[in-house]
This record gives C-alpha cells, sequence and structure tokens, in this order.
C-alpha cells in the first residue's frame, strides 16, 4: 500500500516538473501569452486534464515558474555573498550581472518576474482561477510562496549593499541599485544601449553603479567618523558683519 502511494505521489512530482518545464520553455519561446494549459500540457505529453489537477489556470502556473526564477536568483546572490575571495564591490558587481543577465537570457521570465497582477489581458482570466481555488478548497498559495522567493533575494542583495554603505543605508542605496539594474535590462533588452542608440554596455553601466555606491560608502563612512562642525551663529555672524559694514 504503501509503495502503491509512494509510486502515485513519484509520478504525481514527475508530472507537475515535466509541467513547469514545459510552461518556462514556453515562456522563454513567446512570452506569456504563448503559456497556456493546453500548450503546456502538449509540450509536457501528458492528458489535457493533467495540467488543471496540478494548477488552477494560467496564472499560478506561471506564478509558480517565477517562484523558482526568483529561487535560482537568490541562489546565486547568496553563493556571490558567501564567496570569501569577492571583495564587497565585487559581490554587488556579481548580484546586479546576474539580475541583468536574466534580462537579457530570458527576457520574458524577466518580465514575468517583476510585473504586477491585472495589468495584462492575458491575467483576465484570473478570476476564474480564484473561482477553481473556491471549488478545488484550500491548497498552497503560489502567490505567498512567490512573494517569499522575491523576499530571500532581496534579504541576501541588500546584505551584500550592506557590506558597502552600511545596514542605515542598505535599503536606499538597495533600491537606488534595483531600480537602476531594471532600467539597464530594459534598455539593454529593448536596443536603447546599441551602438547606433546610446552606444552604453550594460556591464559598463554596472561598473559605474558599483563605482558609485562604492565611493558612497566610502564618503558615508567618513563623515561618520570624522563629522563636519556646526556653527550655530554662522548666520547671525554674517548678518551682524553686513550690518557693521553698512
Amino acid at each position: 500500500m504503501l509503495s502503491t502511494m509512494s509510486t502515485r505521489a513519484e509520478s504525481a512530482a514527475a508530472t507537475r516538473r515535466a509541467l513547469l518545464d514545459a510552461a518556462a520553455e514556453l515562456l522563454d519561446l513567446g512570452g506569456p501569452e504563448a503559456v497556456t494549459l493546453r500548450e503546456v500540457g502538449a509540450r509536457a505529453g501528458v492528458s489535457r486534464g493533467a495540467p488543471y489537477r496540478h494548477f488552477t489556470g494560467k496564472d499560478s502556473l506561471l506564478t509558480v515558474v517565477a517562484t523558482e526564477g526568483w529561487q535560482r536568483i537568490g541562489d546565486q546572490v547568496h553563493a556571490l555573498r558567501a564567496d570569501p575571495a569577492l571583495s564587497a564591490a565585487g559581490r554587488l558587481r556579481g548580484a546586479l550581472q546576474t539580475l541583468v543577465g536574466v534580462g537579457r537570457s530570458q527576457p520574458h521570465l524577466y518580465q514575468v518576474l517583476f510585473r504586477r497582477r491585472g495589468h495584462r489581458p492575458e491575467e483576465l482570466g484570473e478570476g476564474l482561477d480564484r473561482v477553481r481555488r473556491q471549488l478545488c478548497g484550500p491548497a498552497d498559495d503560489p502567490a505567498a510562496d512567490r512573494v517569499r522567493a522575491a523576499g530571500r533575494f532581496h534579504g541576501e542583495f541588500l546584505a551584500i549593499v550592506a557590506g558597502l554603505v552600511g545596514e542605515r543605508n542598505a535599503r536606499h542605496y538597495g533600491a537606488l541599485l534595483l531600480s537602476s539594474a531594471h532600467g539597464i535590462a530594459d534598455m539593454e533588452v529593448s536596443g536603447h544601449l546599441a551602438p547606433e542608440g546610446l552606444g552604453a554596455g550594460a556591464d559598463e553601466l554596472v561598473d559605474t553603479l558599483v563605482q558609485m555606491i562604492a565611493e558612497a560608502g566610502i564618503g558615508d563612512a567618513a563623515q561618520r567618523q570624522h563629522p563636519s562642525p556646526v556653527h550655530a551663529d554662522s548666520t547671525d555672524g554674517g548678518m551682524e558683519d553686513s550690518g557693521g559694514s553698512r
């Protein structure tokens, strides 16, 4: 009996894995519009009904694909943070290059990673997903898993940033860096950084970002160690001098 249950569980896990791999392949080939449960099932070589036994709809399937994407990125950034051979600047450079690299090699996945729900035509089916979830009963929440995976990446990234600018400033500079990296990735994919456009390489821009943050970190550290003196009477004194000259 236990052997039979184990075999069924293994078979279900293998089917789910095949569906996720097929969805990721279709996403890379044609974007979110190319990912339908029918096409995913056909590519995975399973029955038409099999995808619906594992996912409530297209959105939940893409959410799991995005979750696995964030998990891979988080693993890579964690490895960079734990590498003793890298400098603080080297870790930051590697983390930014990892993110920009996903935008370069898997632009459709990159879009799914950063998309906002309800802003794409294909997401109109999310209402049907909710109905299916209500009918099928409670299950793991793919959206919550995605948030946790993205949150882990953010935590690893902010720890790297803190190595340069300190924990107090990590969130501020982290937001600046991620916004800049997102812009670099988008500009590169859209061709705006090509020689006939701005003529700037993505890696070169990442290097500039790292240098700016490293210099900002040094400046902040120096400011904390040697704060500038504050002259409370400087303004009054200037007014008195002015008055005296008259």
